[in-house]
């Protein structure tokens, strides 16, 4: 009787393996492009004469900002190093955000006791970057909402937020499976002006009494006049914002509050996408890299002035040079 034996194929390559090629290709392709791009527009303004002398007399490269470009390729490589790591399979440290890691348990509460969900995207149009971060993460919110068939109600303050958000919404309901249980009138255009728009959202705080009520962007006078209507209905409430007058108020009527930067890094927590990963820990590494060289520029400097030695001082002036 025939010996059946299972051997391996030498030609299998590991997931891990394929995710950094493809990672690697991807940089390399992006790489590529940069070079190209700048080639390009260099043989372009060459080809304008009056250009053309300018930089023959000025030149192309400023030398006077060295450090910039200096500065530049470091936080740039953290980026790719990163985002290489995180689509290679290698699990990148965050650190958990107590307000994101609550997200799920709010919506199911909400669902338990049949009661809506608010999501409040601030006062600013689409041209603000605190915007931006807010419809991302009503994108992420959307997806869970629609698994848990509870109902979210957005109120909108600009036009152009209520068409990016009833997008992004949909598009949540349908990634979940869920196409037919979207209602777009549940997220509606209420006013531009400041105080009439915090009126209307109060009424429907009041009116609607929604288990969970989410303020997520830029606020402002109106931001405690909002949290403290929905803290006295007993509602869970996240709030997140970059304007730092507003945080004590909703650090003091809110359950849960991201600061200034947590609310552009939620979407990377919530989505564990490799390129928003990796750009999120790039960034965290430049402010690390900056950080030693202040350290180590203040260290230099007091070292120069007690010891007076001529090779501390030019070592400091390297250090400084890279931040004048």
């Amino acid at each position: 009787m025939p010996l059946h034996r299972t051997t391996s194929n030498p030609r299998t390559v590991s997931p891990s393996i394929v995710r950094l090629r493809a990672a690697l290709a991807y940089t390399a392709f992006a790489l590529t492009r940069a070079v190209l791009a700048y080639t390009a527009i260099i043989f372009t303004l060459q080809a304008d004469p009056i250009l053309a002398q300018a930089a023959s007399e000025s030149g192309w490269f400023n030398a006077d900002r060295t450090q910039a470009l200096v500065l530049g390729v470091i936080l740039t490589g953290a980026i790719l190093l990163y985002v290489v790591l995180a689509a290679s399979g290698r699990p990148l440290f965050i650190r958990k955000i107590a307000g994101l890691e609550t997200v799920e348990e709010a919506v199911g509460r909400a669902t338990e006791m049949g009661k809506p969900i608010l999501y409040v995207p601030g006062l600013n149009d689409m041209d603000e970057v605190q915007t931006i971060a807010s419809m991302n993460l009503l994108g992420h919110l959307a997806t869970i909402i629609a698994g848990y068939d509870s109902r979210l109600h957005v109120p909108v303050r600009k036009s152009l937020v209520m068409s990016v958000a009833r997008e992004t919404v949909q598009q949540s309901y349908l990634s979940a499976g869920r196409p037919d249980a979207y209602q777009e009138d549940d997220i509606h255009y209420v006013s531009d002006a400041q105080f009439a728009y915090a009126a209307a959202v109060d009424g429907i705080i009041v009116r609607e009494r929604p288990a969970a009520c989410f303020y997520l962007g830029g606020f402002y006078a109106e931001s405690l006049i909002l949290a403290e209507t929905g803290n006295s209905i007993g509602a869970i409430q996240i709030a997140g914002t970059a304007r730092p007058p507003q945080l004590p108020f909703f650090v003091a009527a809110c359950d849960y509050t991201l600061i200034g930067e947590e609310l552009f890094a939620a979407s990377a927590y919530l989505s564990k996408e490799p390129r928003m990963l990796g750009s999120l820990k790039g960034q965290d590494a430049g402010k690390g890299i900056a950080i030693v060289f202040i350290l180590a520029g203040s260290a230099l400097a007091t070292l120069e002035s007690i010891t007076g030695s001529e090779t501390v001082r030019e070592v400091s002036e390297i250090v400084l040079w890279l931040f004048r």
